[in-house]
């Protein structure tokens, strides 16, 4: 086990108070295992975005490690675009890439229990007639009354997802405040919707100028795109939702099984 040191000009406190438990005994190459417990300590938040790591030198001696295997584990993480190198200054944090469940789950819940310190701003929440798609999706007579909600969803002030979701009007009432506070499926529980199920569809884009601007990229940056019908548990359609994700900080993580 090897502690961080006091090392206070080159590192800032979250970067003092982290354990790197680096087994040398292991086939593991040590500058992955390193490489694997800062980006851990980054995702969850302990190291946060603009906190320092030091240079390679000083982290070296920190952890007793070869300059080289400090430098190829801050190299690997760079390149993820979780940390920058700075003249001058030394190792800098980036940000997190948020990699979510592919489950049946609120982005705000996800966020949350992973330490991202998510924030919501709620661009759009107002009714207006179904289009087709919408009504399609929601089981609903098209130009019926629904509740349409765009919000911008960010971790550690950073927009991470833009969100826009369809709700039949009749569903519950959606507070704005509210919305800035929690997440719409923690208010959907609250209300005594059941959510069961969901069809859901990942694919990929670019960014429009419109998009770029909101979610702090350059038009045409790679985005990935979601569209999901959620269900409660008697097979009502409750929610129909367009979302889209900067590529560069969102992931979708899931297990695959092998078919008896």
């Amino acid at each position: 086990m090897a502690r961080t040191g006091g090392t206070a000009r080159a590192a800032t406190a979250a970067a003092d108070s982290l354990d790197f438990a680096l087994d040398r005994g292991s086939p593991v190459p040590l500058y992955y295992q390193l490489a694997q417990q800062l980006e851990a300590a980054i995702e969850h938040g302990a190291l946060a975005p603009g906190n320092l790591l030091g240079n390679e030198i000083d982290l070296s001696t920190r952890l007793g490690l070869s300059r080289p295997t400090v430098r190829q584990a801050i190299q690997s993480l760079v390149d993820k675009g979780l940390l920058v190198r700075r003249r001058g200054v030394g190792t800098q944090v980036l940000h997190s890439q948020v990699k979510r469940p592919l489950e049946l789950s609120s982005l705000y819940d996800d966020l949350e229990s992973a330490g991202q310190g998510p924030t919501t701003r709620v661009v759009r929440n107002e009714r207006e007639p179904a289009s087709p798609d919408v009504a399609a999706a929601l089981g609903i007579a098209e130009g019926s009354e629904v509740i349409v909600l765009e919000r911008l969803r960010l971790t550690h002030g950073q927009p991470v997802a833009l969100l826009c979701n369809f709700l039949p009007a009749t569903l519950l009432d959606l507070d704005t405040a509210r919305l800035e506070a929690t997440g719409l499926y923690r208010m959907m529980r609250t209300a005594g919707i059941t959510l069961h199920s969901a069809r859901q569809t990942i694919s990929a884009r670019s960014a429009t100028a419109e998009e770029a601007a909101r979610l702090d990229e350059e038009e045409g940056a790679a985005l990935l795109t979601m569209q999901r019908t959620a269900y409660d548990d008697t097979g009502r359609p409750v929610e129909y939702g367009t979302h889209i994700y900067r590529a560069s900080r969102y992931a979708f993580d899931f297990q695959l099984l092998v078919r008896p």
